[in-house]
């Protein structure tokens, strides 16, 4: 019987799709080969979090729904193994009850660990953004059927290449994380003017661990969350009141957001002045919590998004050319730009490989038709180097990549090596790693 997939954005689909879920690596390996012999492709599409076609199958789908929990902790190295198909949300909550954390993450946690860590999710600030840059090792099963380890001791080749592996070098099968004891955050969330909050990031940034700011389109505000660590004494914790985290995060950030932004598709010419409005609303609040409780967001507001990364010196540059261009153009946008940083890491086709980062990230509603918009901001940072999340949409394809990445033709050999018959291939991938 063929089954369907859609992504959570509604921007990629199939159907006529054959859907297995193996439990283990074995499995994976069957699944693998029958499909080369037969000349089909795989993909393993967890929860469908990409805006890009990176994970949509065209012939097998693979499911991860039996491929999920720890199966792993090493206490004395500080790491824990994880099937790839857990849920960001599950292996945070599993981390807690051990009193473990990861050391940062991204502000959405629905997707599987095998996609959160293939497309470069990463957060902003600390010693390591990425969740790849925070792997100690991993398991795929191959393009050929092979089972490999890999570690920075352990075929170190692929390690070192394919923590950010777009899915196009085998099925990751387990994941290994370093983790650290669980630690709480303070945040502290306050708007601030354009002006200010661009005088004060430098500072911003220097003296607290996480920081990430929002600018309401056709205002003149933003909104600035500053996260700093305060230790690991859990009775410290000073979460928000139940009714202030229902008022804020559930009615005001998704219901009422939800359908303000609705609303606004059918009169845009109303957007400016209700984005100022909005940014008005904005009041500071401060609380104390464990760290996921911290970084990650519940987003039940459909939207699409684009999100590159450019130089970290040049960021607030791109930012003000950004605010130009689109106040020039008369295109209205009712969604917050978002602007984080990483430091640079050593994950080959991370977004931050080699380079501190600057992260801005551009969404509209659904709804709304996002094409002009991006294609606008796009035009900006690219201009400034900028590298595309590849989760999120852009239009770059493989020579333009190629341009961006030091050790992108390193990464297509070991691709040619580990999938010669391009069992893992789909629509995505050809563009933007050539067939």
């Amino acid at each position: 019987m063929s089954s369907s997939w859609r992504s959570w954005s509604g921007l990629e689909s199939a159907s006529g799709l054959q859907a297995v879920t193996p439990a283990d690596a074995a499995e994976v390996v069957e699944v693998v080969t029958s499909a080369r012999a037969a000349g089909r492709t795989v993909k393993a599409a967890g929860t469908g979090h990409s805006f890009t076609g990176i994970a949509t199958p065209r012939d097998v789908h693979l499911r991860p729904d039996r491929m999920r929990g720890i199966v792993a902790v090493d206490r004395d190295a500080m790491t824990v193994t994880a099937l790839a198909g857990t849920q960001l949300k599950v292996l945070n909550a599993e981390l807690e009850r051990l009193g473990l954390s990861l050391h940062n993450m991204g502000d959405i946690a629905e997707q599987t660990l095998a996609g959160a860590v293939s497309t470069g999710t990463h957060g902003t600030g600390g010693r390591a953004a990425g969740l790849a840059a925070q792997v100690a090792g991993l398991e795929l099963v191959t393009g050929t059927g092979e089972v490999l380890r890999a570690s920075a001791d352990e075929n170190a080749d692929l390690f070192d290449l394919g923590r950010v592996g777009l899915g196009a070098l085998g099925v990751l099968t387990t994941l290994t994380f370093a983790v650290e004891p669980l630690f709480l955050l303070r945040a502290e969330e306050r708007p601030m003017t354009w002006d200010d909050a661009l005088a004060a990031f430098d500072d911003l940034t220097a003296e607290h661990d996480h920081v990430d700011m929002y600018w309401f389109p056709h205002s003149d505000r933003m909104l600035t969350k500053r996260n700093t660590r305060v230790g690991t004494d859990l009775y410290a914790a000073e979460p928000l009141p139940g009714w202030r985290a229902w008022l804020d995060d559930d009615l005001l950030a998704n219901t009422v957001f939800g359908a303000q932004t609705a609303l606004l598709n059918r009169v845009p010419r109303a957007i400016p002045a209700a984005n100022r409005f909005a940014s008005r609303l904005l009041g500071p609040r401060t609380y104390t919590d464990v760290a996921h409780r911290v970084f990650t967001t519940e987003r039940r507001v459909v939207f699409r998004e684009m999100e590159y990364a450019v130089p970290r010196e040049v960021g607030l540059d791109a930012l003000r050319e950004c605010r130009t261009a689109l106040e020039r153009s008369g295109l209205r946008v009712s969604f917050p730009v978002e602007i984080r940083v990483a430091p640079a890491d050593d994950v080959a086709l991370s977004t931050a490989s080699g380079r501190d980062s600057f992260y801005l990230a551009f969404h509209t509603h659904r709804d709304a038709d996002h094409t002009a918009y991006f294609a606008l901001m796009e035009s900006v940072v690219r201009e400034h180097g900028g590298r595309p999340h590849w989760g999120k949409l852009h239009q770059l394809d493989a020579a333009d990549l190629a341009e961006r990445y030091p050790r992108f033709g390193e990464f297509t050999a070991l691709r040619d090596r580990l999938d010669p018959d391009r069992v893992f291939a789909n629509p995505y991938l050809d563009r933007v790693l050539g067939r």
